[in-house]
């Protein structure tokens, strides 16, 4: 097991390059397979480069299919499109993996272990949007459009129960809107009740309405294994699931295709403590740790997983988002013993 794997390293914005430092050290500790081609993204790649998004990035993506990811800046309502979005839809990453595990104790739930599968391509966040001109003013009514396909309603549920049956999970909820979006979210009902008879027996079905999903989330999270629901439902409830196990400093993710894999850390890129050297670094930490296994070293991220469960539970090592005071390098070091 001593191949080397290439792979793409964007370290991003704000405290991206503080926590990605922390990671590759760690990898590196580890015996970790990859070999790095560092390129850029995002504000950083803006401001050097004149592209968000610069060419070679593009290209070495491309090239190795293999990618860890920092955090990215983007522009609320203004500015250049989401680089998360056009790397989705141009390399069709269409399934976004978000576990959440209870690891912290004495929180608010101690049994959470559930993942939201969401489709990562389609629905909302298609990104049909424009203005329309009433009278004098040009952006006076603003308009979006969606749209979900069989093709890939029938794809990303497929996805779900095939990673719950790899995976020893033992049920799928469907989480629609198709009580009122008869048609948008109907599809995915329709098409997801099609696949899920292929696994009857194997796996259970459940369906639940996105807004009765979210309460029961907050009130019963154990009852919930795995999820599967459309782009804009399932960026939402990922979000709500991350924030009862310690928010989304304890939050990684991964956007998987047919042929590629990004894995991040879902948090912003924080700008406001960038520099500082407090940022939380476990959920690119636990992103490369989903990686490890992606590329069938198992072995290397059970080593990481169990060393992130002892510094959090054992040793109390704990940033300053999940109650502690520790900083980005006293984790670092903490986990460096912990591996070894």
């Amino acid at each position: 097991m001593t191949d080397k794997i290439p792979a793409t390293l964007l370290a991003g914005d704000g405290i991206g390059p503080e926590i990605m430092a922390s990671v590759t050290t760690v990898l590196d500790a580890l015996g970790a397979p990859f070999v790095w081609d560092h390129q850029s993204a995002g504000m950083g790649a803006l401001e050097s480069q004149g592209s968000a998004l610069p060419d070679a990035t593009l290209e070495s993506i491309a090239r190795t299919g293999l990618v860890l990811k920092g955090p990215l800046t983007t522009p609320v309502g203004k500015g250049f499109r989401s680089i998360n979005v056009t790397l989705r839809q141009q390399f069709d990453l269409y399934a976004n993996v978000r576990p959440t595990q209870t690891i912290v104790p004495g929180g608010r739930y101690e049994n959470v272990d559930l993942v939201v599968i969401r489709e990562n391509v389609e629905g909302l966040y298609a990104a049909m949007e424009h203005y329309m001109r009433v009278g004098d003013d040009p952006e006076a009514v603003a308009y979006g459009a969606g749209f979900n396909t069989r093709a890939e309603c029938n794809r990303i549920v497929r996805f779900a129960f095939e990673y719950a049956v790899k995976n020893g999970r033992k049920k799928v909820t469907l989480v629609h809107k198709a009580n009122i979006l008869k048609i948008l979210s109907g599809i995915f009902l329709h098409e997801g009740r099609r696949v899920a008879a292929e696994y009857e027996g194997r796996v259970e079905l459940e369906e639940r309405i996105v807004d009765a999903c979210a309460m029961e989330l907050v009130i019963k999270p154990e009852n919930y294994d795995v999820l599967v629901t459309t782009n804009l439902f399932g960026d939402i409830l990922s979000d709500l699931a991350a924030g009862l196990v310690g928010g989304l400093g304890m939050a990684p993710g991964a956007n998987i295709g047919e042929k590629m894999a990004v894995f991040e850390a879902v948090h912003g890129s924080a700008p406001d403590i960038a520099g500082q050297g407090i940022a939380n670094p476990l959920a690119l930490m636990m992103a490369a740790s989903m990686m490890l296994a992606h590329v069938g070293r198992q072995d290397l991220s059970a080593r990481l997983d169990a060393g992130m469960k002892q510094i959090l539970t054992t040793d109390n090592i704990r940033t300053r988002d999940l109650g502690g005071t520790a900083t980005t390098e006293d984790v670092t070091q903490a986990l460096l013993r912990a591996i070894h």
